[in-house]
């Protein structure tokens, strides 16, 4: 199997198309990331063409993890704060396909989107994960600190309420690689 390659995605008709259908896939098996299943194709396209419009007027970056040519994970981080918050970043829409969970692809996006905010001058991050199904066992892996749990905090995708597990995370000048 080829190595995982991590980048930095622009906006293109081809890398809409496989996040959009990354979105779609991890909603269907139940991943809570803000959508209900089913979720049409046309609101996961909108999804993505916002967000990488918004990553390339510099408010987010979305990294794509590639195996060969195929991308098979993503993560976002969101960099616009208001003012009194310019040292923090957050962690949001972290994804693998199916096929690709348990082989590092999630680790390797957390690192790069840790490296990019050290580069942004970001000293904290933050995240939040479903309490049902999510994936608090690899942010605690990667020395995030659980403050807390929100119970009853969204709709799981087929329905059903579910608990967020709120995390920090201080990162040094030097993120991990």
């Amino acid at each position: 199997m080829p190595e995982i390659k991590i980048a930095a995605l622009k906006g293109s008709l081809n890398i809409c198309t496989a996040l959009s259908e990354i979105l779609i896939e991890v909603v269907a098996n139940g991943g809570s990331v803000s959508f209900m299943h089913p979720l049409a194709q046309e609101s996961a396209d909108s999804f993505w063409r916002e967000s990488l419009a918004a990553a390339d007027r510099g408010e987010r970056i979305v990294l794509g993890a590639f195996d060969g040519a195929e991308l098979v994970g993503t993560v976002t981080l969101l960099l616009l704060f208001p003012p009194n918050q310019p040292h923090r970043a957050e962690i949001a829409k972290m994804m693998t396909r199916i096929s690709h969970r348990g082989r590092g692809v999630a680790t390797a996006l957390m690192r790069a989107a840790e490296r990019m905010a050290v580069e942004r001058g970001r000293t904290l991050l933050v995240l939040d994960t479903a309490v049902e199904e999510g994936a608090s066992g690899l942010y605690e892996r990667l020395g995030f600190h659980l403050t807390g749990i929100i119970p009853d905090y969204a709709l799981k995708p087929h329905g059903g309420l579910t608990g967020t597990m709120i995390y920090w995370k201080r990162i040094p000048e030097q993120a991990s690689p």
